[in-house]
């Protein structure tokens, strides 16, 4: 297997050395007994910077001991301004928390998290928030709102494209690199970022994929999947969580003592900072939860949010509510305390100054290279009939360039890109010119104006240009601001009038290749049967175009997998791979579709199993789903034991077979299924997977490891169980691999503690 490729950049400034636990503890009970009550509540308080300078209002509050962070502020010198008032002008003298959504990138813009989860990659995760880190530290930033962690199953979700896919495993595992890519393996400090993980908990489970919309989760599945990558956060030692907009079963996760006090700090023992999301205290009445921003105050400060984002009823109300005897004095103290930990592990109290000139300068040869090597990691090559793809330049005279992302520097980069700098972005179409120079003509023609226009103005001069050329490479999709925040959308086929332009392509009869470039899954059923290949994109980033380049031309292969199910079509939603039976599965003996049953209402009837009449039941592409430009082939599953004691381990291996021609990389899987439980489980869990490199004709042997705690689940008492009982086993390519075995593991039902990836 290849050595791995090192990423070498600048060295960020020595850490500075941290206090062991006790000594932080010791500074934050001396810091707490110097403070008014003012003073700990103005460490509560997080509000917006001047952008560009620091106006009046703002600097007499730092300097009086009423703000403990500031966010959005990415001005250097004004942040160091900032941090001399704190430091040298307020009477305690303790500097800022500086906050910044850094999602997927700084300067230099990696994929969408959602495609870097297509990676199945934790290191290369960690690398990419290692980038990232480096460049916004170097502008004063000392604490990211990342990883989105929220499991996404609904893909009309705006905010899917920030999370890293539908299951709990994978997120997990990527969350935890994400968290260790900004924070440094070891401690905080100069060149790291605090990560934030959000959004506690289940804000991706809300209804219809609405943004902000309520959400309704048992306990059973809140435990057994939207909580689990979360505690994988805190074990990495994730500094900070932000809570979510939600309402959780009747509470808004803002003021939701279960989540924030039980299950945060009982439980897990998380002794960072809680930070509430934007304006979500304030919003406590607008759910309808409480009467006003005093009742909003008192309820999230008791529940357990630490710190108030760019509201302002602690600062309002806090210190009344004290005085009043409604909110204890000591829980003023725990949430402070938070805040100062973060700090001081941060090492913000030694060094709160930045000099630029200490870090790697941004968007520099190393971090574009590593956000190429990340947008070609992340493609996952969903169809490609009859090896269309790679295309031979040397068999090539035109290629067809069509659609209104060839050329966009900006959209390429997709949503949460506040600092990017599209300057720096090279496009598919320039880096294929690159790429390809004069020995293939490349014809360009936009087709549309934008991927929303219904206007077919541009389809004769596409079509022309389709005619004239060997193949058609479309570059087609949703714009950037069409996922993201508050951008949810009912139908997730391509928008506009996109898919006419690929009808008429298609009528050409000449080869067609679908790049797509979007910020979640789309409903393609139609689009696919038009095309040849199909390369999903994701939105990539800076450096997407060569990286496209690279897969269209064979100079890299494919080999990322799906984090997330496509469906058909919309009406499919939600569609994941980990679903229950239920006592009436679909088969496709049972399948009937609308178009073939005789227009006679007792019909409607036959097959009597879970399906839509008007769409066969699977997805057009299922977790995991990606191919290759060389073929793997699975042989000889075999379990170490067939019994296995409860205490014991059960070893699973497989043969992977390089069939091909090609050298490549193949992302094994292995899934499992409790077969008879207290409680039902899914028909499918991810429980392992690991890249792999094959020459051509390589074969190897993989082995994974499994125990108890990788089996086990929250039963119906919200313990974490595992029952004795027979398993069933896949490893395969996709979670719709086939071949399997199965182990029984014997012995008394064991309660293990909360569990992190398992």
């Amino acid at each position: 297997m290849p050595v791995p490729r090192v990423m070498h950049t600048a060295s960020p400034p020595p850490d500075v050395p941290q206090a062991d636990a006790a000594g932080i503890e010791a500074r934050v009970a001396d810091l707490l007994s110097r403070m008014t009550l003012e003073e700990k509540i103005g460490q509560l308080a997080q509000v917006s910077g001047g952008r560009d300078h620091v106006p009046d209002h703002l600097r007499d509050a730092i300097r009086e001991g009423r703000v403990g962070a500031v966010l959005n502020e990415v001005h250097v010198d004004v942040v160091n301004e900032l941090q001399r008032i704190a430091t040298e002008e307020s009477r305690l003298g303790i500097p800022l928390l500086v906050g910044r959504d850094v999602i997927h990138g700084f300067t230099t813009v990696f994929p969408i998290p959602l495609g870097q989860a297509a990676s199945f990659d934790p290191d290369g995760v960690q690398r990419a928030a290692r980038v990232a880190a480096l460049e916004a530290a170097a502008r004063g930033i000392n604490w990211t709102f990342a990883p989105m962690i929220d499991i996404s199953r609904d893909p009309r979700w705006g905010r899917v494209a920030e999370s890293l896919g539908e299951d709990p495993y994978l997120t997990a595992t990527l969350g935890a690199a994400m968290v260790r890519g900004f924070q440094g393996d070891q401690s905080l400090g100069p060149g790291h970022l605090a990560a934030c993980a959000k959004h506690f908990a289940g804000y991706g489970a809300c209804e219809s994929g609405r943004d902000y919309a309520t959400t309704s989760i048992p306990e059973h599945d809140l435990r057994n999947v939207h909580l689990r990558p979360f505690h994988a956060a805190v074990q990495a030692g994730v500094a900070s969580i932000m809570t979510s907009f939600s309402d959780v079963n009747g509470v808004p996760a803002t003021a939701n003592t279960f989540l924030l006090t039980q299950v945060l700090r009982e439980e897990w023992g998380f002794d960072g900072m809680v930070v509430s999301d934007w304006d979500s205290i304030r919003q406590l009445s607008v759910h309808g939860l409480t009467e006003d921003d005093r009742g909003s105050a008192r309820l999230a400060a008791c529940a357990g949010t630490d710190m108030e984002m760019a509201s302002h009823t602690y600062a309002h109300h806090l210190a009344s509510l004290v005085r009043d005897g409604e909110v204890p004095e000591a829980r003023i103290d725990a949430m402070a305390g938070n805040v100062l930990r973060t700090k001081l592990r941060l090492g913000l109290l030694e060094r709160p100054y930045t000099n630029p000139a200490d870090y790697p300068a941004a968007a520099s040869a190393e971090h574009l290279q590593a956000a190429r090597d990340a947008a070609a990691a992340c493609m996952v090559l969903l169809k490609n009939e009859g090896h269309t793809l790679p295309l031979a330049a040397d068999h090539l005279t035109s290629l067809a360039i069509i659609g209104p992302l060839a050329d966009d520097a900006y959209e390429q980069l997709g949503t949460w890109i506040f600092d990017g700098d599209a300057q720096h972005s090279v496009t598919p179409l320039r880096a294929l010119h690159e790429l390809v120079g004069d020995r293939v003509t490349l014809r360009y023609a936009r087709g549309c104006a934008t991927t929303r226009s219904r206007d077919d103005a541009g389809f004769a001069a596409a079509v022309e240009t389709a005619t004239q050329s060997d193949a058609v490479v479309l570059f087609l999709g949703e714009e950037a601001i069409l996922s993201g925040e508050a951008h949810c959308r009912a139908d997730i086929g391509l928008p506009g009038n996109q898919e006419a332009l690929v009808e008429a392509i298609a009528a050409t009869g000449k080869p067609v290749i679908l790049v797509l470039m979007t910020g979640r899954p789309l409903a393609l059923e139609r689009v696919a049967e038009r095309c040849h290949a199909i390369l999903c994109a994701w939105h990539p980033g800076t450096m997407g175009g060569p990286a496209i380049a690279d897969i269209l031309f064979g100079n890299v292969s494919p080999s990322a997998r799906l984090p997330i199910t496509f469906p058909r079509v919309t009406g499919q939603v939600p569609i994941y791979y980990a679903q229950k039976a239920g006592g009436k599965p679909p088969t496709h003996a049972s399948y009937i579709h609308i178009d073939n049953i005789e227009p006679r209402a007792p019909q409607l009837s036959v097959g009597n199993t879970s399906f839509h009449l008007d769409v066969l039941w699977t997805p057009l592409w299922p977790f995991g789903h990606g191919l290759s430009y060389t073929t793997f082939e699975y042989h000889d599953i075999s379990v170490s034991a067939a019994v296995v004691p409860m205490e014991g381990m059960v070893t699973v291996s497989v043969e992977v077979v390089n069939t091909g021609h090609r050298d490549g990389d193949e992302v094994v899987q292995l899934y499992i299924r409790d077969l008879v439980a207290s409680v039902t489980r899914p028909v499918k869990e991810l429980r392992a997977y690991r890249r792999i490199h094959l020459t051509s004709g390589e074969r190897q042997v993989i082995e994974f490891h499994l125990t108890a705690a990788d089996l086990a689940f929250y039963g119906g008492a919200m313990q974490r169980i595992t029952e004795p009982g027979r398993f069933r086993v896949w490893i395969g390519g996709s979670s719709d691999a086939q071949l399997y075995t199965e182990f029984e593991l014997r012995g008394d039902t064991l309660t293990l503690p909360a569990s992190t990836t398992s």
